[in-house]
C-alpha cells in the first residue's frame, strides 16, 4: 500500500487546514490509519488515529478538541481537519496505516505503511 499525504501549507495562527492521506489500494479500508508529526529538532509524535470503519478515533492531548480525523473508504482517503492552529503545530505531518491493535494506535512501530509527509507551518 502506498500512501500520499497532502494538504499542508502556510497558515496564520487561528486558521485551519485539512490534510488528506490517499492510499493506492482498496485494502486501505481494512487498516487502522494514523497521523503523526515531527517538528524541527523533535521526535515524531502521535497526532490522531481512526479505526477501519471510522467509528472509533483517538487524539493526542495537544490536538484534542481542535482536530477531527475521518475517513472515506470509498475514496481510500483519510482526512485530518485541524482548527485553531497554533505555531506549535508547525511540523511535517505523516500518515501511516497498518493492522494496528486497538491499544497500540499511538505506537509508530505498529504501522506498516507510511506516506512521505506534508509540511504544515503556522505563523504567529
Amino acid at each position: 500500500v502506498q500512501l500520499q499525504a497532502f494538504g499542508g501549507g502556510f497558515v496564520q495562527a487561528g486558521g485551519c487546514l485539512r490534510l488528506s492521506c490517499a492510499a493506492s489500494e482498496r485494502t486501505f479500508s481494512s487498516a487502522v490509519t494514523g497521523w503523526f508529526r515531527q517538528a524541527p529538532g523533535r521526535e515524531r509524535e502521535f497526532v490522531a488515529a481512526i479505526s477501519r470503519s471510522g467509528d472509533h478515533t483517538e487524539y493526542a492531548d495537544s490536538v484534542k478538541g481542535r482536530s477531527t480525523i475521518s475517513r472515506d473508504n470509498a475514496k481510500n482517503t483519510v482526512y485530518l481537519l485541524m482548527n485553531s492552529l497554533k505555531p506549535e503545530d508547525t511540523a511535517v505531518y505523516y500518515c501511516a496505516a497498518g493492522p494496528v491493535g486497538v491499544l497500540l494506535w499511538r505506537l509508530q512501530r505498529e504501522y506498516d505503511y507510511w506516506g512521505q509527509g506534508t509540511q504544515v507551518t503556522v505563523s504567529s
